[in-house]
C-alpha cells in the first residue's frame, strides 16, 4: 500500500480518497439495509433510533388503521427533519456525507426487503445477536468512512451543545426512550431483546472503529533499563522508546521503557524483562490500534 501511494504521490491519494469513502460508505450502508430487513424489522425488534422508531410506527399503523406504510421512507421524512434542524443550526458543511447516507439507507431498507429473506423468524434472541451485529458492522463502516446515517445521533450532536451529558450518554437516552415505546407497542419481552441489539451494535460499531485490540503498550520502569531495551531490540526484534522519568519519592532519575508489541509477544516480553530485573516495575495496558513500523501501515482500513 506504501508503495502504491508513493507511486502515485500525495495529491493523487486523496483524491482518490473521495471515491473510496462513499464505496466503503455504500458497501456498509447495503449491510445495514439488509440487516434491518431480515433480522430486526420482521421479528419487531425496535433496537434504537429512527429505524426502531419507523418499526413501531409501522405495525401500528398496520394494526390501528390496516395502513402499510415503508419503514424506509419513513426513516428518509424523520432523518430528512432531523438534518433540516441540524443544517439550519450548524450549517451546511455539516450534511455533505449525512445527506448521503441518510437518503441511501431509507432506499435501500425499501428496495432490498421483498428480496430480504426473514432470518431466525421466532427466535427473538438470535434476531437481536446477529440484526445487531451485522448492523452494527454496517454502520461502523460508514462511521469508518467519515459518513454518517442519520437518526439518534444527530439529535445527541445537536443536544450535547444544551444538555450537560456527553454524545454517549445522550445516545444512550434517545434509544432507551425508542425502546420504550417498542415496549408499549410490543411488550415487554421484545423491548428486552431490543435493548440487546443495542448493545451488540455499539460492540460491532466499536470493533470496526478500533479494530480487534491486539497490541499491548508496556511501561517498563528499572534501573536495568539500558539491558531490557537492548533485549527488547535483539531479542524481540520491537523498537523501544527511553523516556526520562524521576521518582517522586526518591527524587532518582531514571529511564522508564515504552514498547508495543503483539499479544503474542507479551509474555516473551515478560520472562525477558523478569530475567534482567525481577524488580522492575511493569505497566501493560490494551492499545486500540497501533500504526507505523512494525505494526498496520498508515492509511490501511
Amino acid at each position: 500500500m506504501v508503495e502504491r501511494l508513493g507511486r502515485i504521490g500525495p495529491r493523487r491519494a486523496l483524491r482518490h480518497r473521495p471515491v473510496r469513502d462513499y464505496l466503503w460508505m455504500t458497501a456498509g450502508l447495503v449491510l445495514t439495509a439488509w440487516a434491518l430487513n431480515a433480522f430486526l424489522i420482521p421479528n419487531r425488534i425496535a433496537a434504537g433510533g429512527v429505524s426502531g422508531l419507523a418499526t413501531v410506527i409501522h405495525y401500528t399503523l398496520i394494526e390501528f388503521l390496516g395502513v402499510w406504510a415503508p419503514i424506509g421512507m419513513m426513516m428518509l421524512v424523520f432523518n430528512g427533519a432531523l438534518l433540516a434542524l441540524a443544517i439550519r443550526i450548524r450549517g451546511w458543511r455539516y450534511a455533505a456525507k449525512t445527506i448521503y447516507g441518510i437518503v441511501v439507507l431509507s432506499v435501500l431498507v425499501d428496495v432490498l426487503a421483498p428480496f430480504t429473506p426473514h432470518m431466525a423468524a421466532g427466535d427473538y434472541l438470535l434476531a437481536a445477536l446477529y440484526g445487531g451485529a451485522l448492523t452494527g458492522l454496517g454502520i461502523g463502516m460508514v462511521f469508518k468512512a467519515g459518513g454518517n446515517s442519520g437518526g439518534t445521533d444527530i439529535v445527541a450532536q445537536l443536544l450535547s451543545a444544551r444538555v450537560p451529558l456527553g454524545q454517549g450518554q445522550l445516545l444512550l437516552a434517545v434509544d432507551a426512550f425508542v425502546i420504550l415505546l417498542a415496549a408499549l407497542k410490543f411488550g415487554p419481552e421484545l423491548a428486552l431483546y431490543a435493548a440487546i441489539a443495542v448493545f451488540v451494535m455499539g460492540a460491532a460499531i466499536d470493533l470496526v472503529l478500533d479494530g480487534l485490540r491486539v497490541e499491548k503498550a508496556a511501561f517498563i520502569v528499572s534501573e536495568q533499563s539500558g539491558r531490557i531495551g537492548e533485549a527488547i531490540l535483539h531479542e524481540l526484534g520491537r523498537g523501544a522508546t527511553a523516556i526520562s522519568a524521576r521518582g517522586m519519592y526518591s527524587g532518582t532519575a531514571r529511564e522508564m521503557i515504552f514498547v508495543v508489541v503483539s499479544r503474542t509477544e507479551i509474555d516473551k516480553l515478560k520472562q525477558l524483562v523478569n530475567a534482567i530485573d525481577p524488580r522492575a516495575l511493569l505497566i501493560i495496558s490494551e492499545v486500540h490500534e497501533a500504526i507505523g513500523e512494525g505494526f498496520k501501515e498508515m492509511g490501511v482500513r
